[in-house]
């Protein structure tokens, strides 16, 4: 049986229709594609509110992986870090930090990242960035533990 997972897009013109979503079917396709159950991506606007509440509501439904892409920089209404702090109980900084590492190696602009990772309620939650290259880039590095993650957080053994 195929574990859940969701995708939670982040955009205030995404939400409001003004731009098509680009990254989330990117994170959606890479979960399908190493076997996950994931639906279409959710688009909530920016705001750590409207974070923390999507992310409740997808680990809610029986994610256990959940990513997010999108509000991780630095402009005023990029929050998606404040939101997913209200929620994760446990830091993983080492996927953050190695998140950010590959995006600094493409460009500068990828040490702006401010994206969390964490657990919550037995899910892990990742945040990235909007752009579709950081998608596409940062996908691996979320499939290439997601599965352990989870068999850990199920109180499996490490192999």
């Amino acid at each position: 049986m195929s574990h859940r997972a969701a995708v939670i897009t982040v955009s205030d013109r995404s939400a409001g229709g003004e731009r098509h979503d680009a990254g989330g079917p990117i994170a959606v396709a890479a979960l399908q594609g190493a076997g996950f159950a994931c639906d279409a991506a959710t688009i909530v606007p920016d705001g750590a509110d409207s974070v923390a509440a999507a992310l409740r509501a997808a680990i809610a439904a029986g994610a256990r992986v959940v990513v997010t892409t999108g509000g991780t920089g630095v402009a005023p209404r990029d929050e998606t870090p404040e939101g997913t702090a209200q929620v994760i109980e446990q830091d993983v900084p080492g996927i953050a930090e190695e998140l950010r590492r590959l995006g600094a190696a493409e460009l500068p602009q990828g040490m702006l990242s401010r994206g969390l990772v964490g657990i919550a309620q037995g899910a892990l939650v990742v945040n990235l960035p909007g752009s579709p290259n950081a998608v596409t880039t940062g996908m691996p590095v979320v499939l290439s533990v997601a599965s352990h993650v989870v068999r850990q957080l199920d109180g499996a053994d490490h192999p």
